[in-house]
């Protein structure tokens, strides 16, 4: 049956109140917490905040490396550099397959960076750089190259030898393998530094030898190194250096003994004190002893001396001369002599141009003059020779460095 309404109207299904409780209003007022959160203050959904876009933009700076990745062949010298176009640079490492990291400096404002130095040859080198642009964001850049393999190279011998115990007066001696045309490139790339510290100088002596000294004589107890850092120093055009070493020597006591070719006696001063005075024999008329400072180079307890090989023809060739010492590479020494009769020394100059002190065939008697200087001499002790009616000998004949004066030793070749 139906029921009709008693006003009239269409009858209407009525609703219940929400009151806002149970589980789905909840679950509905979490839903738009989590969107309110997310849309931010206006209430926007995904919608970025004001003044944050530019946090997403990238950098405006750039890094350029040269040489292009992959590069081989690449030359040791001027071809690498690491600029930042639209930035400066933050950091630049450079380092090879041995993980050793090539320093270098920044210019321009920090916008260009170059390494000190030369790079090694045939050798893979890694580039990791960072730039920064005015808002401080970052660009990286990553490279590898390889540098040239050389096919003409050369070597640097050097005296005295690593660990070697020697007198004051032993410079740091370089004899190059090929003549060098670059020698500021070549002596850039050698260092020699001495304990206690004291300037040290090199000095050119022709193309292939450069030494280095102080000012005066070491000072007894100083520590020298040497550091050769030649690989990759292009020494003249297509030659390169393959050497890297290290080597250390030390100074032992001061000894400076001076011979005296008018009296013909020497005179042996040890840390400042004389201990001993030895009658010699000098060069005779018309083959005078050198003067000047000469140091010792080498030592022979035995050896042979035969005029042909010094110009003097056959006019001797004594195959045991005992106690032997190099003062020069043109063939003066200061020897044992058993051969001109002890009344000869300190009375007579007869040699050829050598200082003879005396001794017994055979240099076995350990008393004798000759056996004491050969027992208490260094490599690198220096013997000076004065009043000889010869010139003073070339500095760069033997170890003669200390003829040069300083200011000349120093100045550019």
């Amino acid at each position: 049956m139906n029921v009709q309404p008693i006003s009239g109207e269409p009858a209407r299904r009525r609703r219940r109140p929400w009151r806002g409780g149970g589980p789905l209003a909840l679950a509905l007022g979490s839903v738009l917490l989590l969107v309110s959160a997310c849309g931010g203050g206006d209430g926007a959904a995904g919608k970025q905040p004001a003044g944050k876009a530019g946090d997403r933009a990238a950098s405006q700076a750039a890094v350029v490396i040269e040489p292009k990745n992959g590069a081989d062949g690449v030359a040791t010298s001027g071809a690498l550099k690491v600029t930042a176009r639209q930035g400066r640079l933050k950091s630049v490492k450079v380092k090879d397959a041995k993980g050793t990291e090539i320093e270098g400096k920044t210019a321009g404002g920090g916008t260009l960076w170059q390494p000190n130095g030369h790079l090694g040859a045939s050798t893979t080198y890694t580039v990791d750089a960072i730039a920064v642009d005015s808002q401080g964001r970052e660009a990286a850049e990553h490279t590898s190259f390889t540098t040239l393999v050389p096919k003409n190279t050369f070597i640097g011998q050097y005296t005295p030898e690593n660990g070697e115990r020697v007198g004051v007066g032993m410079p740091v001696s370089i004899r190059f393998t090929r003549g060098i045309t670059d020698p500021k490139a070549v002596e850039g790339a050698i260092k020699v530094t001495a304990e206690p510290s004291v300037p040290v100088e090199g000095h050119w002596f022709g193309n292939d030898r450069l030494d280095f000294r102080p000012e005066k004589y070491w000072a007894a107890g100083t520590k020298v190194t040497l550091k050769l850092d030649l690989n990759g120093i292009e020494g003249r055009p297509g030659v390169y250096g393959t050497q890297t070493k290290e080597v250390s020597f030390t100074v032992g006591r001061s000894q400076v003994s001076t011979v005296d070719a008018a009296s013909k006696m020497m005179t042996v001063v040890r840390d400042g004190r004389t201990v001993k005075t030895i009658p010699i024999s000098a060069g005779a008329p018309g083959t005078e002893t050198y003067n000047g400072q000469m140091v010792i180079s080498e030592k022979h307890a035995v050896t042979r001396m035969n005029g042909e090989t010094v110009g003097f023809g056959g006019e001797y060739d004594i195959k045991d001369v005992p106690h032997a010492m190099r003062l020069s590479s043109s063939g003066t020494f200061i020897h044992g002599n058993y051969w001109s009769g002890k009344q000869t020394f300190g009375e007579r100059n007869a040699s050829h141009g050598c200082v003879g002190l005396f001794d017994q065939r055979g240099g076995g008697d350990s008393a004798t003059p000759a056996a004491w200087f050969y027992d208490n001499s260094l490599l690198g002790d220096v013997v000076i020779v004065k009043n000889s009616h010869d010139r003073t000998i070339r500095p760069d004949n033997g170890f003669s460095g200390w003829n040069l004066p300083w200011a000349q030793w120093k100045a550019d070749r």
